[in-house]
Order: structure tokens, then sequence, then C-alpha cells
């Protein structure tokens, strides 16, 4: 016992003066912090106020009142509340489209509006019918939303719309009141002009009921992301270690196996075709498991399945030609490419409009904007070309041309150098020391 006991002793004894050497600390410590930092600079930065960072989001006005105007007035009640409704929103903040019905329902089934004011036919005289016995029922507006483009965008924008909408009953209410009082009305029908419009709230663009509220999309995205980026860097691991250059442990276990001689580009051209087979098994695991087993809402299937394999694959082969490039540090490297800078960059959660100006110019190439967008056309939007879905399939041609060219383009360089890999170590000879 006493023997176990001290072999035990020399061993954390060993730990702890190893652990006092300050170089052994300097690298992780380093990589650790600026890890923590920068992923809490990231995802904090893009979230936290929404509304202060909201630039131009798209919302639909679309007026068909046909009048006639109130007497002593030019225009209908219509183009007034119009009027009205762009005049009292912040500046920069909203990008009103004026748009016919028809156009409407485009935008609104391409995602190109996160929501819409409608303003119906018989509006002026409606609200002129309420200072006589005609009245039945109050003026209505009609505020739509687009759940397709993600809860908080959908929310964001019938927010807006119904504060725009209220002071715009307001400010008409002021109007008929003054108009009233002139005339004689008793308090009643004062009280019922002051805030004369009622606001109705209806989905402009339904989505299955099994999507999240709008959700699923990024969700699905991050899968496949994830899949790629994971299965990227277990391939590369499982690759080195097949291959000798690394050891393999599992557990208590560890094996080196022999090393086989073969260049760095040949190394990547195997770590690539092991990533587009693997990437069939693992895109058909995420689709059965998400819409076989769990019942997401999903159409044009074949054509999802095809996205999926090819966003998920143009990921993995981005892992596989950052790590060859960049060795060790290569997984830190890609994470910060394909998840930490992607993430907040997206547009799926939050609106490109609502997050700070770094953000939106991330989007321009981040893969996670590109890839929610094509997507999202596919699950919610009929696969509209121009719902985003053109966009991401070029996205996707030119991340895998990046990825083959930039890889390759460095293991030649680096095999042209002579720069080869470690190889494993000679067995000391018997009675040395290794």
């Amino acid at each position: 016992m006493t023997s176990a006991g001290s072999g035990q002793q020399q061993v954390f004894a060993r730990a702890f003066a190893v652990a006092r050497h300050g170089r052994l600390w300097l690298v992780p410590m380093a990589l650790c912090a600026l890890v923590a930092l920068f992923l809490t600079l990231l995802y904090m930065g893009g979230i936290l106020d929404p509304s202060g960072n909201l630039r131009r989001l798209p919302i639909a006005l679309v007026d068909t009142d046909q009048g006639p105007p109130l007497p002593g007035q030019q225009q209908t009640l219509g183009a007034q509340v119009s009027r009205s409704v762009v005049a009292a929103t912040p500046a920069g903040t909203v990008q009103w489209r004026r748009l016919s019905p028809t156009q409407m329902r485009d935008q609104l089934a391409s995602g190109k509006v996160y929501g819409a004011l409608f303003i119906p036919a018989d509006f002026t005289t409606s609200v002129a019918a309420l200072t006589t016995p005609r009245a039945t029922a109050r003026p209505a507006l009609t505020v739509l939303t687009n759940p397709g483009l993600g809860s908080l965008g959908s929310s964001l924008a019938s927010q807006i719309t119904q504060r725009a909408a209220h002071q715009a009953s307001l400010t008409i209410g002021r109007q008929l009141t003054n108009q009233a009082s002139s005339q004689g009305a008793d308090t009643t029908t004062r009280a019922l002009l002051g805030d004369p419009i009622t606001v109705t709230i209806r989905v402009g663009h339904p989505i299955g009921r099994h999507s999240g509220l709008g959700l699923t999309a990024f969700y699905f995205t991050l899968l496949l992301v994830l899949t790629g980026f994971v299965g990227g860097n277990v391939i590369n691991s499982g690759v080195d270690a097949g291959l000798g250059y690394t050891d393999n442990e599992i557990g208590p276990w560890h094996t080196r196996r022999p090393t086989v001689p073969i260049s760095r580009t040949q190394t990547l051209l195997l770590k690539m075709l092991m990533t587009a087979g693997i990437s069939l098994l693992t895109t058909s695991l995420v689709m059965i498991a998400g819409i076989g087993i769990l019942g997401m809402d999903a159409s044009h299937l074949s054509l999802l399945w095809i996205f999926s394999y090819c966003a998920s694959l143009a990921v993995g082969l981005g892992v596989q030609a950052i790590n060859a490039a960049f060795g060790g540090i290569g997984q830190v490297v890609s994470m910060f490419v394909f998840i930490a800078l992607a993430l907040p960059s997206s547009g799926a959660t939050i609106p490109l409009q609502a997050v700070p100006g770094f953000y939106r110019f991330l989007a321009l190439f981040e893969p996670m904007r590109q890839l929610t967008d094509g997507v999202r056309s596919i699950l919610y939007f009929d696969a509209r070309a121009d719902a985003g879905l053109t966009r991401a399939w070029t996205m996707i041609v030119i991340g895998v041309a990046l990825a083959l060219s930039f890889g390759f383009a460095m293991t030649l360089y680096y095999d042209r150098k002579g720069l080869h890999r470690l190889t494993a170590r000679t067995a000391a000879p018997p009675g040395e020391t290794p």
C-alpha cells in the first residue's frame, strides 16, 4: 500500500511541477480567452437592441380606398392614413413599400416584406358613416404578418404597423370629434369618434403548424452546418489517426498505426472524398429524423434533400480546406468561419435590418445567411427562386469552388516546399530510454 501510495504521490507531484511552467499555460490560455471574449461580443452584440438597430425593415403599405373624400377634404382618408403612417415612423427604420394588392401578395409569398398594412376600398365611406345613423361597425385597417420570415421579424413588423395604424386612428378621430362637436353630437358619439378605427391582425402568408413559428428553417439550416462542421472535423481526425499521423485514444485504450507515406495533397483529396460520401448519410438522417420522425412541415422533399446535401457538403469541404491550411488551429478557425461569425449574421432569428451594420456586412458572405434563405424558400415560399433560393445556390457553388481552390493551393504549396507532415517516431533500441 505504501509503494502504491508513494507512486501516486510522485505522479501528482510531477503534474503540479509541470503546471508551474508558464509557457505551458500561455497558448491554451490565450486561445481560450480570445474565444470567450469574441464569442460573447459576437453573439450578445447582435441581439441586445433590435429596435434600436432597426434599419429599413420592408413593410408593404396598400391603399385601396376608393372614397369619395369627406366634405371639405381633397383626399380620401386612406391617402391621409398612408401619409400619416410614413410620417409617423422614425426616419430610416422602415421601408414602406406602396404596393397594389397583387404586388403585396407576391412579396409576402416570396419573403420580400415582413408584413403589410391594408386599407380597404370602403374605408372613407365607413368612417363617414360613423357620424350618421347608418353606422353598423367601426372601420377597420388590417395588419398582415409574414411568419415565414421568423417570429421576431414578423412580430417587429406587426408592432410597428399596429402603432402606426393606432396613431392614424387618433389623428382621424380628432378631425371627426371636432366636426361632431360643432354639430352638437352627444358625449357617446364623440367618444366613439375619438378612436374610430379597429385594427385587425391576420396572417398574410400562412405556414404549416409544424413550422416552429417560422423557426424550423433556421434550426434545419443549423443542423446542416453542424453536420458539415462536426463531420468534417471527425473525418479529419479519423483519417489522420488511420494514416498513422496522430494517436488514436478511446478511454484508456491507445493505438498508433504505422505511418502511411502520403502527400498533403493526396491526404486532403482523401478527406474530401470521404466528406462527400458520408454527407450522403448525414443529410438523409437529418431529413428522416426531422421530417419522418418528428413531423416537421416540409414540401419539395427531393429538392430539399439535394439542397441540404450540397449545403452540408460545402461546409464539410470548407472545414477540410481550412484544417489542411492551418493545421492544429484549423478547428478554431473553421469554428469562427462557420459558427461564431455565421450564426449572428444569419438573419434567421433576428432580421438583418435589426442588427448592427457589422453583422449586415458579414451576411454578404457568411454561409448561414445564404443557406437559411435557401431552406426558407423551399420550406415556406414554394421554392421560389426570388425568395432567396437562387442566391443560396450561387453561394454554395462559390463556397465549394473556394474550398477546393484554397485547400489544394495550400497543400500543393506545402508539398512543393517539402513541408511534409510529421512521421511516426522509430522505436527506441532495447534498453534505451525513449
